[in-house]
Formats: C-alpha cells, structure tokens, sequence
C-alpha cells in the first residue's frame, strides 16, 4: 500500500493548455467555420423548437404562438385516445424495427462478401453499381416497384411462367404483402451506400492478423469469424445504437406512394398522419403532439440501448 502511495504522489500533473489570443488567431480559419456551423444549428435546429409550443395550445395561425389559447396536455391525449393514431403507432414502429434488422444486416454481409471479392476491377464494379440506386429518387424506386409488381410485371410473369401461381397477384391489393414491399425497397435502395462505413472499418483492421490467421489454418471462414467481424464490431455497436433511435423515422415517401386505400391500415405512418391532420385538415397542434412523442421515444430508445451497451461493456454514444 504504502509503494502505491508514493508512486501516486510521484505523479505530475500534466499542465493545462492555455488558450491565447496567439493561439486563437492561428485557428482563426477554423473557428470562422466552425462558428458557420453553430450558427447554423443554432437557427436551423434549436430555434425551430419554439414551435413545439403549438402541442400545448388551441393553435390558431391567425393569433400565432404567443397569443393562442394554452390547453395543457389535452392534444395529447386526443392523440392516445384516438384509435387511429394507436394503429399508425403500431405500423411506424413494425415498419422501423422490419427496416433495421433487414437493412442492418444486409449492409453487414455485403461490406464482408465486397471485401472477399479478390479483383480489384469487379469489386471496383460492384461497388458502384450497388451505390447507384442511393442517389435515385424515392418516387423513381416506387415506380420500379410498381412495373415489377404490377399485373403484367416480371415478377408475375415468373411466377406463372415456373407454375408457383395459376393467375397474377395484386401484390398492392393486399395488407400481408406492404411491410416485406417496403423492407424490400429499403434495403434495394440503401444497402450500397450502407456498407461504405463498414468497408471503411475492414480496412482499418490489421493485415497481419490475417497473416496469423490463415497461418493457423483459418479458412475464408474463419478469417471472417474470428478476424473481420470483431475487427468491426465496435463500429457496429455505434451504428446499431444510432439506428435505434431512428426506428419510428420508419419513411414518409415510400409508404406515402406506394399506399392506397386497399392497404391504408398498415401503410399510414405518424408522419403520414402528420400530413393529414397537422397540415391538411390545419390542426398543427395535433401535428405537434405527435411530432414531439416521436422525437421523445427516440430520445428514451437511445438512452436505453447506450445503457444496455454499457453495462456490457461495449462501445457507447455518451
């Protein structure tokens, strides 16, 4: 105890830096560009919070926000006793969790099958073929969805042509078949630009172990197992805590075009609810409201997931 003791003391304090004008006029670049971004934030995302102040009024344009009745918590709980609201909930959320397990681990095995590719031309290829469809318009995507599932799309058409069904499938016409449509279109769409961070991470992994590895015996296989996945675990475990937080962010566009009445009981998420009773029918409390429950339970998801990475010891976001 006493040896601790008079090491512990032996420890110098490292001196604290100090900021000077000298110094602060040779990062005068940096800050001029870093105060554009706080600006930014500033009037672009925190200002912008005023409004949520509509979710606890009888909000009236006319009046605006400083003059408009004050009714408590009364718009929320014309939300949560509105059956409809409950059901967009359920969807929003079945939709988001569909999402980021399919598109999650998707991206995952593609950056590990991409990196396996040995021709530096084909991977080269690959890369950018799968990255194109991230640039394209969520209106375009729906419009290849709808020619491919449509009566007389391919997807019909081999269906019949191997026997699998006697007459087409109006795959829109039916509620079973909208969440595997949309996870589908998500992960066609974004699964490309998803797997550039975890190829990023592969690279970053030592080349030597690798070396250890295949002098050990590991096979392509094993490599992967024992070398490539707990190289990018840690960015993993990031990644994953971020998208938890973006579950009920299930889409707006994609459920919104390729929705229709037939399917509406489970295609309408709260964003879409969102456009219809806080814009269209002009009760932007109601809009509000629900707005704020959503950023509310992402705020709660993320919490809970970085506690439960902290407690076992993983990588957390704070």
């Amino acid at each position: 105890m006493s040896i601790e003791r008079t090491k512990s003391k032996q420890k110098v304090k490292e001196p604290k830096t100090k900021i000077t004008w000298k110094e602060i006029k040779r990062q005068k670049v940096l800050l001029f560009w870093a105060a554009i971004m706080v600006v930014y934030g500033v009037v672009f995302y925190y200002l912008p919070l005023a409004g949520w102040t509509m979710a606890f009024q009888n909000y009236k344009p006319r009046l605006g926000i400083f003059h408009s009745q004050f009714v408590g918590w009364d718009k929320f709980r014309t939300l949560f006793s509105d059956m409809t609201f409950i059901r967009v909930i359920r969807n929003t959320l079945a939709m988001g969790v569909i999402n980021l397990v399919v598109t999650f681990i998707t991206a995952i095995v593609f950056a590990i099958l991409l990196n396996e590719i040995k021709s530096k031309g084909g991977k080269k290829v690959v890369q950018t073929i799968s990255y194109l469809p991230h640039f394209l318009s969520w209106i375009i995507v729906t419009g290849i969805l709808h020619d491919m599932l449509s009566g007389g799309g391919i997807v019909n058409e081999l269906l019949l042509n191997f026997h699998i069904i006697s007459q087409p499938i109006n795959f829109f016409a039916h509620p079973g078949y909208f969440w595997p449509i949309v996870a589908f279109a998500n992960v066609w769409k974004e699964t490309g630009w998803n797997a550039i961070i975890y190829l990023a991470a592969i690279t970053s992994i030592d080349p030597s172990l690798y070396e250890a590895a295949a002098i050990d015996g590991a096979g392509r296989w094993a490599k992967i197992k024992h070398v490539t996945l707990p190289g990018i675990k840690p960015t993993i475990i990031i990644l994953l805590l971020m998208n938890v937080g973006n579950v009920l962010n299930a889409g707006f566009e994609v459920q919104y075009l390729l929705g229709n009445g037939l399917v509406q009981k489970v295609s309408q998420t709260i964003d879409i609810y969102v456009l219809k009773w806080g814009i269209s029918q002009g009760d932007f409390a109601i809009g509000t409201a629900a707005g704020i429950f959503k950023s509310f339970v992402s705020i709660i998801l993320i919490v809970i997931a970085n506690q439960i990475a902290k407690r076992n010891g993983e990588e957390q976001l704070f």
